[in-house]
């Protein structure tokens, strides 16, 4: 019985020592936010993107620099990883003119246009209609871009969730959706806040498209 041969890595060393490293910059700097936070040095709310780095990491090597960006309020990761600088996120959480929102966003409303990077949005699923706005923009405009739009598990409850779908898959727009896996809206399980077993697996999960 002749053995199948090993399997070849996908990306190269070279590129994951890349994204390791991207993964390491958003943990350390989450890890110094949460630090500041118990300091009181940075104030109002502060939601960590612990654990979820290689989703926005793996994402943004998908796209393409003139792509839009709509992500969560858990949105310091995507952020960095889009190429916002550490120092204009930083000046942000402190509430400084310096900050990549002049101070006025804080933690869960960071901006920055040179990046085409449109915020974290402290509503759940509050960026999914506006992600499809901006790719209806794009597609009247005749522009060849993407939008990705990040959002939990939690968004899957939201009348906008399924509103935003039905339009992009109505129009045929050029907006992608990302959700990571990880079961837990918020601060409960996904199973407690989705009411249907139909849902649970659908919604977030199954490969099967529900709005094609």
């Amino acid at each position: 019985m002749q053995r199948n041969k090993r399997r070849q890595p996908a990306i190269d060393p070279e590129h994951a020592l890349h994204l390791l490293k991207e993964m390491l910059r958003i943990r350390r700097l989450e890890e110094k936010c949460a630090e500041l936070y118990q300091a009181t040095k940075i104030r109002g709310f502060l939601h960590l993107y612990i654990g979820e780095e290689a989703v926005a990491v793996g994402a943004m090597q998908a796209l393409e620099s003139q792509d839009a960006i709509v992500a969560t309020y858990r949105e310091h990761g995507h952020a960095l990883a889009r190429g916002v600088s550490a120092n204009a996120i930083m000046a942000e959480m402190y509430g400084k003119v310096e900050g990549c929102s002049r101070g006025r966003g804080g933690s869960m409303h960071l901006f920055d246009a040179a990046t085409r990077f449109y915020g974290g949005n402290a509503i759940v699923g509050g960026g999914l209609p506006l992600a499809v706005g901006l790719a209806l923009a794009d597609k009247i405009s005749g522009r060849q871009q993407v939008t990705a739009c990040f959002f939990g598990e939690g968004a899957v409850a939201e009348g906008e969730f399924h509103e935003s779908m039905n339009l992009a898959a109505l129009w045929n727009l050029p907006v992608l959706f990302c959700s990571p896996r990880c079961g837990i809206c918020r601060c409960c399980f996904a199973a407690r806040t989705i009411s249907t077993p139909w849902a649970r697996r659908s919604a977030v999960r199954s490969r099967r498209p529900i709005f094609a």
